[in-house]
């Protein structure tokens, strides 16, 4: 039997009784991963594939064939397309981009993070906000939260005030920096600090925990331990009204990989939402808009996950707006950093 798992496809051996059915298993993780995964039950047709394996089948079949002779058949087939390059995957094939997907910077994938020098660790503001934090954690013993389990407001202030990030709200005077929730950056960081097991809560205090107060002391693994938290922990929908799909978070390695190929030029975000969406379209499914087109609407969501609360916190890109919030236009464009940071090889051929 031939089942497909994320962009993979494999085999389970025939017998008689055995039929192709519509199957398929979502490569999310997490919350949003229940629902959304049942919009990948399909044949695999992916790049001809189904008809390639169906014009087998029946052939085969026909002939009365040997079903482990078959099954060596479908077999190759499919380590076949697994390997050929996908042009909605920029020439990488299935294979690759299971590895960007599943694996972001292991051995099998074409990323890889690369250490930087102590100058260009020191540009990185979401890094160096969690230090910070750390180190005034580690310098109390532990933090006495609110009642409500934030940060006290005095802390929130000296965190926001030490300028690592600035938000244009606060900075404008629309917002009163008072509670934690009042700056995003300053929340971000604070849950990222719990959902990398950097800090622990008991008992209404925050502390460091053993592993944090060794991983704070070297930049790259605690750049490592942030990114892959925020990749596989953080809901990225969190500080936003769209739909819980994992519109960003999915195949963000990728946009690295897009941004890697064509963030030497100032191009608008919808040119990378485009191609993302190209490669990953059973995304948009699962969204509503109200006003805007769906591919609008997914764009707008991916540029504001992606660029605005992700990419930027880490110094990996530069973001220009212009016009006003009719008639807004975003420009992206990768910083020196990121070409120092993540390693992209080509796909082969």
């Amino acid at each position: 039997m031939l089942i497909r798992e994320g962009i993979f496809y494999h085999i389970v051996t025939l017998d008689q009784k055995d039929v192709i059915p519509e199957f398929g298993n979502s490569p999310l993780r997490g919350h949003e991963a229940t629902s959304f995964g049942q919009r990948f039950r399909q044949i695999p047709r992916l790049w001809g594939l189904g008809e390639g394996v169906k014009m087998v089948t029946c052939q085969k079949l026909g002939m009365h064939m040997d079903l482990d002779e078959l099954n060596r058949h479908i077999s190759k087939i499919i380590e076949e397309q697994n390997r050929k390059a996908v042009q909605g995957f920029e020439g990488y094939s299935p294979e690759d981009m299971n590895a960007i997907l599943y694996d972001t910077f292991g051995a099998n994938s074409p990323l890889e993070l690369q250490k930087l020098s102590a100058s260009d660790y020191q540009k990185i503001p979401m890094l160096n906000l969690v230090k910070y934090l750390c180190h005034e954690i580690e310098k109390a013993g532990q933090v006495k939260l609110t009642a409500k389990g934030f940060l006290p407001t005095k802390m929130v202030k000296d965190l926001y005030g030490q300028g690592f990030i600035t938000e244009e709200f606060i900075e404008s005077g629309l917002y009163k920096l008072y509670k934690e929730t009042d700056s995003e950056s300053v929340h971000l960081a604070k849950i990222l600090v719990e959902l990398s097991g950097i800090a622990k809560k008991r008992l209404g205090k925050l502390s460091l925990t053993k592993a944090g107060k060794k991983v704070v002391q070297d930049d790259f693994e605690l750049l490592k331990l942030l990114i892959d938290t925020f990749r596989n922990k953080f809901n990225w929908g969190y500080f936003d009204g769209y739909e819980q799909v994992p519109i960003g978070p999915l195949g963000f390695g990728f946009t690295l990989i897009l941004l890697s190929k064509y963030g030497e030029e100032k191009r608008r975000d919808t040119f990378y939402a485009k191609k993302y969406f190209e490669a990953f379209p059973l995304l948009l499914q699962d969204l509503q808009p109200t006003r805007d087109t769906l591919e609008e609407y997914g764009a707008k969501c991916y540029s504001l996950r992606t660029f605005d609360r992700f990419l930027k916190y880490f110094a990996l890109v530069e973001i220009e707006d212009e016009g006003n919030i009719l008639d807004h236009l975003k420009y992206i464009q990768k910083t020196e950093l990121l070409d120092k940071l993540v390693k992209v090889v080509a796909p082969k051929g």
